[in-house]
């Protein structure tokens, strides 16, 4: 009996020893829904960042999406349904810029609490010369859904984030809070910094074509005019017809916009076909989506911002001198 007693209870603590192993391991599975999280598992790099910022020091924050890829075109792999599948908390941008996210979310399985970052958020009505006809087969029904590129959105987004955190993580509510008020100061120096320096452009300079139609928000805000996008869209996906192209390049000559604006990583075939047509310059590296590397031009939201505002406006004060 001594015997048999000693082989169970040797049994009993080889079980215990490799269960407890188990559920630190990726696969395992995610926290209950409402206990405390210890970390967020944050879409893109530009939110992750916000997120950090309300986080502090109390959350580890985790990034779905690599440094540079597009989230438009994103696909997860199995390693990312992991991810998904092990967070008890994620956040996303929402307003349908994650298309991925539904089947994401869907093969992860579980429970999971999702803060939408543009929750609340009016999406913007398209100006006259822009497109808003392909968005239903690209997963932006929603409207525009690049908020985040007009600083004062991203106040919305600090807010959200903030409440969310502190639903999951209530002991943490006056930490969130003290964080986020110091950042929305921040947003709000941003704010008045891209205006000095938009005032150094002369209005009739301020003149945007881009890649694809995502700086709405901010040509809203700060007073440019969106003349038109090599890709007449919210989404990178869609692709413009010969019909398409001829009109933007119309628009550019008789608006006499200097210059294209690229983001990192796009295709420059059609914006030198519209270079060749129309004079314009070809103006690359537009950090639209993604932060860089620590040790890049822009590691943080803010300094992506003031990269993105800098290049607008050295390109086109440089054509209008």
């Amino acid at each position: 009996m001594k015997l048999v007693h000693a082989i169970a209870s040797a049994l009993f603590v080889t079980v215990l020893l490799a269960a407890c192993g188990a559920a630190g391991e990726p696969g395992s599975p995610a926290a209950p829904p409402g206990a405390q999280p210890s970390s967020v598992l944050v879409a893109e790099s530009f939110l992750a960042d916000i997120t950090r910022n309300v986080a502090g020091e109390r959350l580890a924050v985790e990034t779905l999406i690599p440094l540079g890829a597009d989230p438009h075109s994103f696909e997860p792999s199995p390693a990312d349904v992991r991810k998904v599948a092990d967070a008890s908390l994620m956040i996303v941008n929402g307003a349908g810029f994650e298309a991925f996210l539904e089947p994401l979310l869907r093969n992860a399985g579980g429970e999971r609490t999702v803060i939408e970052a543009a929750a609340g958020l009016t999406p913007r009505a398209p100006q006259p010369g822009e497109h808003e006809e392909e968005e239903a087969d690209h997963g932006h029904e929603e409207g525009d859904p690049h908020f985040w590129l007009d600083p004062n959105h991203a106040i919305v987004y600090v807010e959200n984030i903030r409440d969310g955190l502190a639903a999951a993580d209530p002991a943490g509510k006056d930490t969130y809070a003290a964080n986020a008020d110091a950042y929305v100061a921040q947003l709000r120096e941003l704010d008045a910094w891209i205006k000095a320096q938009v005032q150094t452009v002369p209005e009739n300079r301020r003149l945007l074509v881009t890649n694809h139609e995502s700086f709405g928000y901010f040509a809203d805000r700060y007073g440019f005019r969106v003349v038109g996008a090599v890709i007449p869209s919210v989404s990178t996906a869609a692709s413009p017809s010969a019909q398409q192209l001829a009109q933007l390049v119309d628009e550019i000559k008789a608006t006499g916009a200097p210059a294209v604006f690229l983001e990192l990583g796009a295709n420059p075939q059609l914006a030198a076909q519209l270079a060749a047509e129309t004079g314009m310059k070809v103006v690359t590296g537009l950090l639209t989506h993604s932060t860089t590397a620590a040790d890049g031009v822009a590691p943080d939201y803010l300094s992506m911002m003031r990269y993105n505002v800098t290049t607008f406006v050295d390109a086109l004060r440089q054509e209008s001198s």
